[in-house]
Formats: structure tokens, C-alpha cells, sequence
């Protein structure tokens, strides 16, 4: 890699697990179904972290950009799936703002509640809303680290116009968390906690 340039490529199973599972999603049963079937296939793939999210446009109700995170397998602490899936999508519309491109409502689905730092990925982004599967506390149960939250983080959200619903598939997408350390897999966080 050139020392000036910065590229990021997503796995290559990702260009066919979206071919293959491509389709409407309706409603947030079914957003939040893609993304728990793209994070179980990160898990089986050891990708990185058991996460996954996906941008799809709300009015087209077809997913436009995935991201499963890639800390472990890049080396990078901030490839969180909905950094990653948040980059697709503006790189894909050539805007850093989604509420400025295509039909401008878009939403984030992600397989867990934000982390402090995905917090403020999605502030700046331009979504529209969010939907969450598994809660904070199921991440942190098993060892992450998601950083210092505001209490209200769904409600500051709220403020700035994105709406946040939560709890979709819950029971799944924490399942994915709990499988993940079941087999062994890295829990990181910056003070080198957990497994390894």
C-alpha cells in the first residue's frame, strides 16, 4: 500500500452473499433477517467481530450497502460493521450526507446497538433511522467494550430527526454474540480484555 492512500475492501464471499441474498425487505423483521444472515455467515467466514449491518433505501426497500466488521482480520480498531457499511453506501452515492443522495431516506440496519464510536458515525452520516437487534448489554455480557454511551442515546438520536427502534430480533442476533465466544473468538476493546 501506498503510504498516502488508504483502501478498504470488503471480503470477497460479501459480493456473493449479497447476489445470493438479494431481495425487498419490507419491513424491519425482515432488514433485521438480512443482517443476523449476513453476521452468522461473518461468523462461520472469521471475517472479524460478530457484527454486521447493512444502509437500505427506505423507499425502494432494497439494501444498498453491507458491512460486517473487520477489526480483528484488518488490524483496525474502528471497521465496526456500521462504520463499514455506513462508507459503503457514501462511497457508493459519492456523498459523505445520505440525506442528500437518491431518495435521501435511508436507514441502518445493525445486528447490535451502536458502540460510542458508531454512535457518532451515524450522527454525521445522514440515515434517517436505525434499527437494533441485539442490546449493549448482550455485547457487554460476553466482554466488549462499547465505550461511554449517553444514557439517552436513543433520545439523542431522536433529537437530531433519526429514529431509533429497537429489539428487532433480539434473541438471534445476541445468539451470534454468544456463539462467537462459545468457539474462542477474540473479545477486543483497547484494554486487551478477554479472550484472545
Amino acid at each position: 500500500m501506498d503510504k498516502g492512500s488508504l483502501t478498504l475492501k470488503l471480503p470477497r464471499w460479501i459480493r456473493r452473499f449479497v447476489k445470493e441474498h438479494s431481495r425487498m425487505c419490507y419491513d424491519p423483521q425482515e432488514r433485521m433477517e438480512w443482517v443476523v444472515e449476513l453476521a452468522r455467515e461473518t461468523l462461520f467466514r472469521r471475517s472479524g467481530g460478530p457484527f454486521a449491518a447493512a444502509i437500505f433505501d427506505m423507499e425502494t426497500e432494497h439494501m444498498v450497502a453491507a458491512g460486517v466488521n473487520m477489526v480483528t482480520s484488518l488490524s483496525c480498531s474502528v471497521l465496526h460493521a456500521e462504520i463499514v457499511a455506513i462508507m459503503a453506501a457514501q462511497q457508493r452515492y459519492k456523498d459523505f450526507d445520505l440525506s442528500c443522495v437518491g431518495s435521501g431516506r435511508f436507514q441502518l440496519v445493525t445486528s447490535a446497538e451502536p458502540c460510542t464510536m458508531c454512535l457518532g458515525a451515524i450522527v454525521w452520516s445522514g440515515v434517517q433511522s436505525v434499527i437494533c437487534g441485539a442490546r449493549d448489554e448482550d455485547a457487554r455480557a460476553i466482554g466488549f467494550d462499547e465505550g461511554p454511551k449517553p444514557t439517552d442515546w436513543v433520545g439523542e438520536l431522536r433529537s437530531r430527526g433519526i429514529e431509533v427502534i429497537r429489539d428487532v430480533r433480539r434473541g438471534e442476533a445476541a445468539q451470534i454474540l454468544t456463539e462467537y465466544k462459545t468457539l474462542g473468538r477474540k473479545i477486543y476493546n483497547s484494554r486487551r480484555t478477554g479472550s484472545d
